[in-house]
């Protein structure tokens, strides 16, 4: 691939394909706002499509590296599809959802029954969690990807990483009180940090 055949990026993209529909459906979790409106499909054709305009202008130097430009372009689709889904003008601003058998709800409380679990300003943090995150040292970004956007484990970290499981405890550690320290503690603890 790195020679420039497109004939083996076409080969090295289906082999990963069923790791990045895992992964794309794992993110989409952390999206609640996405995920009603978007399958996981929708999500991964679209990042597939940012990781080939990705690949035109950047090699990855190993599979560790392709697999992480592979991350980052799905969190930047959930990202957009995020902030798409915000606003008055959304397709999302007065969509109503009606609780399981609740016939008792009507046209009229539409403006009740909104959308409104990422109002702005949540949004707004939401997508400075990941600008921090993309942000920090490799070391402690690869931990952080790993552990929570790919769902790994830190023994399955550990051998990806090539380093000792302790070591990655010791970094998931530092990472996590870095963005506890940066969020006051307030929004990451919510999300299960």
């Amino acid at each position: 691939m790195r020679a420039g055949d497109s004939i083996a990026r076409e080969q090295l993209l289906q082999h990963c394909s069923q790791r990045f529909e895992r992964l794309a459906r794992h993110m989409l979790r952390s999206f609640p706002s996405v995920k009603r409106w978007e399958q996981t499909g929708d999500v991964l054709q679209n990042s597939m499509l940012r990781l080939l305009k990705a690949l035109d202008s950047v090699q990855p130097e190993t599979p560790r590296h392709f697999l992480a430009l592979a991350a980052t372009q799905i969190r930047r689709e959930l990202i957009d599809m995020a902030r798409r889904y915000q606003g008055p003008q959304s397709p999302a601003a007065h969509h109503a959802s009606w609780a399981d058998g609740d016939e008792s709800v009507g046209p009229d409380d539409l403006a009740e029954g909104a959308d409104v679990t990422y109002e702005p300003g949540r949004l707004a943090q939401w997508c400075e969690l990941h600008e921090q995150i993309a942000a920090l040292p490799e070391e402690e970004r690869e931990v952080c990807e790993l552990l929570w956007y790919q769902g790994l484990t830190q023994s399955e970290a550990a051998g990806v990483l090539a380093v000792s499981e302790r070591t990655v405890k010791r970094r998931w550690q530092t990472v996590r009180l870095k963005l506890h320290e940066m969020f006051q503690g307030n929004f990451l603890r919510e999300d299960g940090w």
